[in-house]
């Protein structure tokens, strides 16, 4: 199952393809990563469409199993906490349209899942995305690994999740 991590932003917007793989040494696998860049200097109209399609495109090429999304959590700039509201509906509802499940974790729980420290580092978290994933060339920009580790965080505690559903339904 590929799962797609997003890094919401207007003007850059991360987004990583990920899967398990059955190697206990690189447990991860990267398909595809990169970042969807918008002009500042377009309308926001234009750059949430722009955002849209690519979106969009994404979804379509690698049809993941679920779509995980940065949750807002604390922005002391209200003019970036808002385009990266935005980004993030624009994400949410084009998974919503096609019927995917969608989950949001902070940074912290990412920081957490991929360190093992809810305050670690950008540069920590891009070092642990690029070992699981057998990845030796250095993921930029952050956002890139951003987007990768949300995947991560997600594809990692899996097993988790199935085991605790398969506790609730008996």
């Amino acid at each position: 199952m590929f799962v797609l991590g997003i890094d919401p932003g207007l003007t850059r917007c991360g987004y990583g393809v990920a899967t398990k793989t059955l190697d206990a040494a690189v447990p991860f696998r990267a398909v595809a990563a990169g970042v969807i860049e918008t002009p500042p200097t377009d309308p926001i109209d234009h750059r949430l469409g722009a955002l849209s399609k690519e979106v969009d495109e994404l979804l379509d090429e690698f049809a993941p199993g679920t779509v995980i999304v940065e949750k807002i959590f604390f922005q002391t700039n209200v003019k970036t906490a808002i385009s990266v509201a935005q980004a993030s509906g624009v994400v949410l509802a084009a998974a919503a349209r096609r019927k995917i499940p969608v989950t949001q974790y902070t940074p912290n729980e990412v920081k957490h899942a991929m360190v093992g420290n809810g305050a670690a580092s950008k540069l920590q978290v891009q070092e642990m995305v690029g070992r699981l994933c057998g990845i030796t060339d250095a993921l930029k920009p952050a956002d890139v690994a951003d987007a990768l580790a949300l995947a991560l965080c997600h594809l990692s505690s899996s097993g988790l999740r199935a085991a605790l559903a398969g506790a609730r339904s008996s």
